[in-house]
């Protein structure tokens, strides 16, 4: 590995320390990270394995004779919570650094990991793009605390927080900051597709997202009240987040918890379809159990601790309201009652699924079609279905436990 050549300003500083502290025979996930900071051709923009790393065109503005001076963009600096990220997080900040709009500073928070995520990170840094990485004493155990303690160490107007495992898109910060040149937006996020559309579980992910970002969230944000600025990508005003002490740790739900906040606060939430991320999302139905156990109980838990703030706005309670009674009556009417009426009474109940069906094609087909994924989305549409009754399992599950037995949840598991 001596002979590999590596760019001055690539992510490979100090490849050769890591290798010596951590043998690749001995930590295989640290490999493909590794060979990730070698010279590669570019990658295509679309949304697949490598999505969001491609070539970065840059021009120079040159200011016009009489032109007024363009305003100062505030300064950003980009927070990345990482356990045990060793195999994505090279091609996280490697994103970072194709931005058209790079970040002041860039802070990864490694909680203790145990596969060399912070050398890797180290390894990252270099002149176009300074990485910091700081490591608290033990792990923090959950991702808002982790959020936190690196909170602590940002001194820019705005913070951007990004997952471990999340590319960006090459103009995603550039397209996502005027949303906050407005003093009356708290917050800002973007859209969110999956790196990879591959599994059962990803497929259904997939047309979930299509469906949401392509469908609610723009009708949330006409209102500027997006349910959730997504914790994968979202953009908040640094003195606010201060103000309330970081991310809440009080539910496992951190990121639909902070949105509301910023609701109760008074301020609003923009939506940027033009900011796009691209996560990570569960491979497996052992990773996507936890995923949605997360997700299921963070919401019955932020309804419980925020209930009434959210009554003293009004699109919130509507949006809440709305949410609950999908998760509930209408899921169960369309997974159970559904399927008993046309074993018992008559088949053709059967042709309410067909009704649904343009509902959710025309959203999920739209989005799909400038991204050339139009075969992409039609495949997966059965997955959509499988992951629907899954779902509404699960947030059964979690009103069950949160609200009649009392069994919160109370330990964060990653669903990757």
């Amino acid at each position: 590995m001596s002979s590999l050549s590596l760019r001055a300003s690539g992510c490979a500083w100090h490849v050769e320390l890591v290798m010596s502290v951590y043998p690749l025979q001995e930590t295989p996930k640290i490999a493909p990270a590794l060979r990730r900071l070698l010279p590669r051709r570019h990658r295509p923009s679309r949304a697949s394995d490598d999505v969001g790393l491609g070539p970065v065109p840059r021009t120079e503005r040159v200011p016009q004779p009489g032109a007024a001076e363009p305003k100062a963009r505030p300064t950003l600096t980009v927070l990345i919570p990482a356990y045990n990220e060793a195999a994505s997080i090279a091609d996280t900040l490697e994103s970072i650094r194709r931005q058209t709009q790079r970040p002041d500073h860039v802070i990864v928070i490694d909680d203790c990991s145990k596969d060399g995520t912070g050398e890797i990170a180290r390894a990252c840094s270099g002149p176009d793009l300074v990485v910091t990485v700081v490591r608290p004493e033990k792990n923090r155990g959950c991702k808002a605390s982790a959020l936190n303690y690196g909170l602590d160490f940002v001194t820019d107007e705005l913070t951007l927080a990004i997952d471990a495992d999340t590319t960006l898109a090459p103009d995603a910060i550039e397209k996502l900051l005027p949303a906050m040149d407005s003093p009356r937006v708290g917050a800002a996020c973007g859209m969110v597709i999956p790196r990879h559309v591959r599994s059962l579980w990803e497929r259904g992910r997939y047309i979930e997202y299509l469906y949401a970002f392509g469908f609610y969230k723009p009708i949330q944000d006409y209102y500027e009240r997006p349910m959730i600025a997504s914790g994968c990508f979202a953009m908040f005003r640094t003195a606010w987040l201060k103000e309330q002490r970081g991310w809440p740790t009080r539910t496992v739900g951190e990121d639909m918890d902070l949105t509301w906040q910023v609701y109760i606060g008074k301020q609003t939430v923009r939506f940027v379809p033009e900011a796009v991320c691209y996560p990570i999302e569960p491979p497996t139905f052992d990773f996507l159990r936890k995923q949605l156990t997360r997700w299921s109980h963070g919401f019955v838990q932020c309804v419980r601790v925020n209930w009434q703030g959210i009554l003293e706005v009004p699109y919130l309670r509507m949006m809440v309201a709305v949410a609950l009674w999908d998760a509930t009556f209408a899921a169960a009417a369309y997974l159970i009652a559904l399927p008993l009426l046309a074993i018992t009474v008559h088949p053709l109940f059967l042709l309410a699924y067909l009704l649904d069906l343009p509902a959710l094609l025309v959203p999920v087909l739209a989005k799909a079609w400038p991204r050339g994924e139009v075969k992409q989305a039609l495949l997966s549409l059965p997955a959509f279905y499988v992951i629907r009754f899954v779902n509404f399992y699960f947030v059964f599950k979690a009103f069950w436990d949160e609200l009649v037995v009392q069994r919160r949840l109370k330990t964060f598991e990653k669903g990757h």
